[in-house]
Formats: structure tokens, C-alpha cells, sequence
């Protein structure tokens, strides 16, 4: 599948577009498209720019996803992952990103903030019905399958 991407600045043109790190990887590494330096405060949220701007077909999403080594080794997340990209959206692609960490995070330009996965999806109808059908499990949720 081929996709349209536009970067959005000539400034940022040295970044490199969105890319997969192996042969499996399911997620594309984004860069952050920053002209200095810019500090996360402990428990703080902002938004980093990527200065990318997509055209998806209709029935594909494109998901916006932590990566794993900043929450693992930095407590940086994405902060609504997986968040959504809609198909009909053309605006630039920003990273919400949070500090879950005890200790200001700075990200310098080029720094790889957040992965992006390409979904299908499917639009679907209701059915309103009085009655659902049955199933072993039925109404368990919240741990109800054991720990």
C-alpha cells in the first residue's frame, strides 16, 4: 500500500520520514520536528510536532503508539496511545506525549518520539436487539477470567 505523505517545512527536511526499524516491525518510528530543545517536566504533557501531514484512503487509520524503549527506560508515553489519525485528516501529525517520570525528559530534534501503525477498519451499523446472545463467559469483565 502506498501512501501520501507531505512534510509540512523545507526546514525539516533532513528528517527522515517515517520508517520501519526491522523487517517485522509492525510500527514506524516519527521524529520530532523540534528547532531547539525541548524540556518535559515530571508530569507534564505537551505536544511535539513532526512536520508530517498524510492522506490515508478511506477504511485505514493511521495509530499513534508509545515506544516501547521511552516508557520502558524514560517513563514517556503517548499519552492517549493508540490514538487515532483519521483518514480524512490532513493537518500535521503531533505526538502527545507525557511524563510519567520523576525526572525532566529533554527531546532534541530528530529524536524518534512515537511509533505509527497503518489499521484497517470497518465502519459498522447497530442492530439494537432486546436480547444478546449467550456465551460462557456472559457478563464476566474486570478479572472474572482469573489474575
Amino acid at each position: 500500500m502506498r501512501v501520501e505523505i507531505k512534510q509540512l517545512s523545507k526546514k525539516f527536511n533532513d528528517l527522515p520520514l517515517p520508517e520501519y526499524a526491522t523487517q517485522g516491525s509492525a510500527g514506524m518510528d516519527v521524529y520530532a520536528a523540534l528547532t531547539e530543545d525541548y524540556v518535559l517536566e515530571p508530569g507534564a504533557v505537551t505536544m511535539i510536532p513532526t512536520n508530517l501531514a498524510i492522506a490515508l484512503e478511506p477504511g485505514y487509520e493511521c495509530q499513534v503508539r508509545s515506544r516501547s524503549g521511552l516508557a520502558a527506560k524514560n517513563g514517556i508515553f503517548a499519552l492517549n496511545a493508540p490514538g487515532t489519525v483519521d483518514s480524512d485528516y490532513r493537518g500535521e501529525i503531533k505526538i502527545i506525549l507525557a511524563n510519567f517520570s520523576k525526572e525532566a525528559f529533554t527531546f532534541k530534534r530528530g529524536d524518534r518520539i512515537a511509533q505509527l501503525v497503518i489499521a484497517a477498519y470497518e465502519h459498522i451499523q447497530w442492530n439494537p436487539v432486546e436480547v444478546l446472545g449467550e456465551t460462557d463467559r456472559g457478563d464476566g469483565g474486570f478479572g472474572s477470567t482469573g489474575v
